[in-house]
């Protein structure tokens, strides 16, 4: 499985769904996609949606190292949510946001992709296509 990308093109809105095991590796990954589509896109807004992973296997050190590089796209002034339903997701993701504060000063943290649309402003139901 690993990560799926879609866009909304009516709100400019990039999301990220991952799926199945989450690890490290997989994240890393991520990362070099991730820039590829920011800037094939360039949206005004992004949620990285976690409801869709099936265990995760992060390290505590890997977050930390994660937190102080350079993110993915312009998120000093464009919003970013996590989706992050699980407890396990929530609070790892919580403690991301909590460790990268200065370099993502925007990221907000939900359980549901409702409560991600209604923190982002979105007021339509968006339509994702995705993303080669």
């Amino acid at each position: 499985m690993g990560l799926r990308y879609e866009f909304d093109p009516v709100s400019k809105m990039l999301l990220f769904r991952f799926e199945g095991p989450l690890t490290d590796e997989l994240l890393e990954e991520s990362l070099q996609t991730s820039q590829k589509h920011w800037n094939a896109t360039d949206p005004k807004m992004s949620i990285v949606d976690f409801s869709s992973v099936t265990e995760v296997a992060l390290s505590a050190e890997y977050l930390r190292q994660l937190a102080n590089r350079e993110p993915v796209g312009d998120v000093t002034e464009l919003p970013r949510v996590f989706v992050a339903p699980s407890t396990i997701m929530y609070g790892l993701s919580r403690m991301f946001q909590i460790l990268a504060e200065h370099t993502r000063p925007r990221l907000q943290v939900v359980h549901t992709l409702d409560e991600a649309f209604s923190a982002l402003g979105v007021q339509h139901s968006p339509h994702f296509e995705p993303l080669e």
